[in-house]
């Protein structure tokens, strides 16, 4: 059977029937979703300005701190929740304006830069550089554009329009205009340290150049352009150099379809004058040693710092800009994010899933080390949660802080060492902190041998058995962990588990193979996705432990996710209905011939085809969901937005045809013009009412004490 009891959109008034859900309990999905979210802190190279940006129920604005105390407050004012996201937060270097992009979805697969259209108005939207004075006053429209870099003296703007180069004043106060004309795909904007060159990445049907623009009258000078792909231009202190990444180009023998493909990388410098270049260092060519992870900073001492998993876990190193062996700033088995260089490039402060207590490796922490040698010193430690690191001009530390109970905010360090929070009011005074269960970290065993990690929700109030949801995030290349998260969209997914656990769910959240935090091996699985699905069974295993809970009913365990979490969720309800007895697939992947590369290798797009393509076809099907259905017995609700540009809408309309005379129950909430984040509040609350509404219809309300 097929309902549509959500196809047509739910209204404000069925959400609020369902947000209470059941009146004895403490919450209501909205409250719990009623904290604003913090993310993409910044810092001024000079004195002690910085600056982030908060979603507030779908209201994208940025706040600004600074002083002595960094008294926090509100610096935009758009009171819409229209899905407009801001982008590309940018601080001039005296920390008197900010630049920014407001429009589009940049953490899309696709159609980044394209505009969102979430309220469906008539007149359409754009994607735009802004600026406003951090002393306040409204913002200035600068021009359509995107990707934009401030000059170090903060009066111009570079941006990308139709993938070339323009200007304009930070201030509004002229016309934009074209910058220079060059073929390709122009990016990656950089300012020389006295602004008087431009520094950029010019994509070509095969390559891409690094280029530098000094003015109109002067041909733009080329580093060492050849058969390569080069990335991550990097200016020295001087202005005299470009560090930068090399790849190979485009083209050779096509690689194995089955096995993931090695892309040896290596370190270069370019002379800004003459053009020309010398190789610093060469990654390895194993798998492990080419995963550049896309950090390149020059540091003190005429030292480059850059991240690897050379050693099997994503380290910093740093090597002489004269060559030679780089050194392991960060040796240890934990991986590093959210790197930052000190005012003095001699430091380096980042953060990791490591600490002195075993949970850590599901908790992120900060850390500095010297930049010529490994001597790491942690700054925070505890229970709680601190990422994303920032370092002002006059070397104060700021950072973003969450717990188990408490969604992030931004804080400094205080002289106990315990985060100080700096804008404690965008977790509201009636937010259910206290009411909130702390996860505890799990594991246990797939059925390879495999060890699987997880956080164990387990209800306040427990009488008898309860129902259990397993719940999958997406990515897959992401690790949630024992407190909010520090993404946006999982720290949402993070809420509804919350709330699924205060109802009387046992929910446990699984990190599965393909996600990091766990070292290259389990990062970077054999047979896992489109080539084999060997992570599926991490999700089995994740539902075969909650029915060994001594407090869990092994006949209601359901299951859901979102993206990849989709993906999973339909390969459980496909699989293993008997153990998997409702899902909410949300925006998932069910088809990998449809969804990647291996479309092409059915239209044949050149003669040499890779080796193994037929056995690549055959795995791509058996790994995909709709290869299974004969199995799928379970109900199930499909939640996706219709402009989708992470995972094709096309993916949930096909699964929903495929399964329509099957005779299982299927459900669907389409959210017209909205995206794979779900841009708008309004429809995130849509999506989690369904979800939790759902869930609890098939498995039962769990008894209350």
């Amino acid at each position: 059977m097929t309902f549509t009891r959500y196809a047509r959109g739910l209204t404000l008034a069925l959400i609020c029937t369902l947000l209470p859900l059941a009146q004895a309990w403490s919450f209501t999905i909205e409250q719990v979703r009623s904290y604003a979210f913090p993310e993409s802190l910044i810092a001024a190279r000079q004195g002690s300005q910085v600056a982030w940006l908060v979603n507030d129920h779908g209201r994208n604005n940025i706040w600004v701190a600074n002083g002595a105390d960094f008294a926090a407050r509100q610096l935009t004012s758009y009171a819409v929740d229209d899905g407009q996201e801001i982008s590309s937060l940018l601080l001039t270097d005296d920390g008197s304006r900010i630049v920014y992009v407001r429009g589009g979805e940049h953490g899309a697969n696709w159609d980044k830069g394209l505009p969102v259209n979430v309220l469906s108005h008539p007149a359409g939207t754009k994607v735009e550089v802004w600026s406003v004075a951090v002393s306040g006053g409204q913002p200035v429209r600068l021009a359509e554009g995107d990707y934009p870099a401030v000059s170090p003296d903060g009066r111009k703007v570079a941006y990308i329009k139709d993938d070339a180069a323009w200007i304009v004043p930070s201030d509004g106060s002229a016309e934009a205009k074209k910058l220079f004309t060059a073929r390709g795909r122009t990016g990656s904007l950089q300012w020389s340290p006295d602004g008087t060159r431009l520094a950029f990445t010019s994509s070509r049907d095969a390559t891409t150049y690094i280029g530098i623009y000094s003015d109109e009258n002067t041909p733009i000078r080329w580093i060492a352009a050849d058969v390569y792909r080069d990335g991550t231009p990097t200016w020295s202190p001087d202005g005299k150099q470009i560090a930068f990444i090399r790849r190979l180009g485009d083209g050779g023998v096509p690689p194995l379809a089955l096995e993931f493909e090695a892309r040896p990388w290596s370190i270069w410098i370019g002379d800004a004058q003459t053009g020309t270049a010398r190789a610093v260092w060469n990654s390895g060519t194993t798998l492990r040693e080419t995963m550049f992870q896309g950090f390149l900073e020059w540091a003190a001492g005429d030292r480059l710092v850059f991240n690897s998993y050379a050693d099997g876990w994503q380290h910093l190193y740093s090597v002489a800009t004269k060559g030679g062996t780089p050194e392991l700033l960060t040796p240890g088995n934990y991986m590093v994010e959210d790197a930052t260089l000190s005012p003095d490039r001699k430091r380096l402060v980042f953060a990791a899933n490591t600490g002195s207590d075993k949970d850590d490796i599901e908790r992120r922490h900060l850390f500095q080390t010297p930049v010529d040698r490994a001597k790491v010193t942690p700054l925070t430690s505890g229970a709680g949660l601190e990422w994303a690191p920032v370092l002002t001009g006059d070397d104060r530390l700021l950072f973003l802080s969450g717990t188990a109970t408490r969604p992030p905010v931004p804080a400094t360090l205080a002289k106990d060492g315990k985060p100080k929070l700096i804008a404690p009011e965008l977790v509201p005074a009636k937010f259910p902190m206290d009411e909130l269960v702390t996860p505890k970290r799990v594991t246990f065993q797939s059925a390879d041998g495999v060890t699987v990690h997880g956080q164990l929700f387990v209800p306040k109030k427990v009488k008898g058995k309860r129902p259990a949801i397993v719940y999958l995030h997406g990515g897959p290349q992401r690790q949630m962990v024992l407190g909010w998260h520090m993404m946006g969209y999982y720290s949402n997914d993070y809420s509804i588990n919350q709330y699924l656990a205060q109802q009387g769910f046992v929910v446990l959240a699984v990190n599965y193979r393909l996600g990091p935090g766990y070292g290259f091996d389990f990062h970077f699985p054999a047979k896992a996705g489109q080539r084999g699905a060997s992570e599926y069974q991490d999700v089995k295993a994740a539902g075969q432990y909650l029915q060994s809970l001594s407090n869990v009913d092994p006949n209601r365990v359901g299951i859901y996710g979102g993206s990849y979490g989709g993906y999973l969720t339909a390969m459980g309800l496909a699989h293993d209905s008997a153990l998997f007895k409702a899902g909410v697939d949300i925006h998932g992947v069910h088809d990998w011939i449809l969804q990647y590369g291996l479309k092409d290798l059915l239209t044949r797009k050149s003669y040499q085809m890779p080796a193994d393509a037929e056995q690549a076809l055959e795995a791509g099907w058996a790994s995909s969901p709709i290869s299974a259905l004969a199995g799928w017995k379970s109900p199930v609700l499909f939640i996706t937005g219709d402009d989708d540009r992470n995972v094709r809408v096309t993916h949930t309309v096909d699964l929903w045809r495929r399964l329509r005379d099957t005779g299982v129950h299927q459900e669907t909430l389409i959210l017209v013009d909205e995206t794979h984040s779900l841009q708008r509040h309004e429809n995130v609350l849509k999506a989690n009412a369904a979800t939790v509404e759902f869930l609890e219809r098939f498995l039962g309300k769990p008894a209350q004490e």
